[in-house]
């Protein structure tokens, strides 16, 4: 009796110790740098904001925080990185609303679903609806009318078919029952340069990437897709109230971390994500490219994501989406 209460007692001490070791471990984390990888190719909208985001939080962490682009399959090879990586607070994830699109178009994904934790939603960006600067439509109201005279001849571009500029223009078809045709580039770059020189009727593009050339004149803006007018395009409906009561679109950059990460390290992360991004400089930065900083809470990015996943997996299986 005596032997097994001594046992008893040993393995209380040695979980006791180990625990105060892991405790110690954790409250002297970070020791080394931290990666954040970027799905997507250097010099877009996420991997500069990415890299904005990270200069803040190396400040605010005390160790280097270093962008690793690991572009590919629509945001899924950099993803399924990440996913697959130490749950350590080490590696995280900064993706964007494709990551709630790829589970709808891919017949199989390369990570489960739950091999990712949401920590921080961090930006939301709309879409402009552009045409080319003398098009014949000067309004919303004249695209539609086009769309609803003449059947399967009014098209739209896209940088590809897993693309938000794709899909927010799915949405848009969908809800007013057009007949339009989609026009698939590699990237949202020459679907601009084809909408400017009028092969292309229209497309959903990003603020950042079409306000310069709207302000130049060699575009015209028909709406935003927010719910909101942007202050910069004060003159530029919404969707919502041009057309489409509730229509909604944004391009969403967001943090994850893999799934397992013990709690005190996400806190600290989502914390450091948080407080970067009410930094002066970094929202200046942020709102220049037309992108509101936001700073959720994981429980707040998660309710989010589910309302993406629900949107856009219908849109996608009523319009029969494919991947090009």
């Amino acid at each position: 009796m005596q032997s097994t209460s001594f046992s008893l007692a040993r393995r209380t001490f040695i979980g006791a110790v180990a625990l105060a070791a892991a405790s110690l471990a954790h409250a002297q984390w970070p020791e080394r740098p931290i990666t954040i990888v970027v799905p997507y190719a250097p010099g877009g909208a996420a991997d500069a904001l990415a890299r904005v985001l990270a200069g803040k939080m190396s400040t605010k962490l005390g160790t280097s925080v270093i962008v690793d682009n690991r572009a590919g399959a629509s945001g899924t090879i950099g993803a399924s990185y990440v996913a697959k990586a130490q749950a350590d607070g080490y590696t995280m994830l900064y993706d964007a609303t494709p990551y709630s699109i790829n589970p709808h178009l891919f017949p199989k994904m390369p990570y489960a679903a739950n091999a990712l934790q949401p920590l921080s939603l961090v930006s939301l960006a709309p879409n402009i609806l552009i045409v080319k600067a003398d098009s014949q439509y000067k309004d919303v109201k004249d695209l539609i009318a086009k769309a609803k005279a003449q059947p399967g001849k009014v098209n739209f571009a896209s940088g590809g078919s897993g693309t938000v500029q794709r899909l927010a223009s799915e949405l848009f078809r969908q809800k007013l029952d057009l007949d339009m045709v989609h026009v698939p580039y590699k990237s949202g770059g020459p679907a601009i340069t084809d909408v400017m020189g009028g092969q292309v009727d229209f497309m959903f593009s990003t603020v950042a990437a079409s306000s310069p050339l709207v302000d130049s004149g060699k575009l015209r803006a028909l709406a935003i897709s927010s719910p909101k007018r942007l202050s910069r395009l004060a003159n530029v409906p919404t969707v919502a109230e041009a057309a489409i009561p509730g229509y909604e679109v944004y391009e969403w950059n967001g943090m994850f971390v893999p799934a397992g990460t013990p709690a005190d390290i996400a806190a600290k992360l989502q914390k450091a994500v948080a407080e970067s991004l009410q930094d002066e400089d970094v929202k200046k930065r942020f709102t220049d490219v037309g992108a509101q900083p936001i700073g959720s809470t994981p429980a707040q990015f998660a309710d989010y994501l589910k309302k993406e996943d629900a949107k856009w997996g219908e849109v996608v299986r009523k319009g029969n989406i494919k991947l090009d």
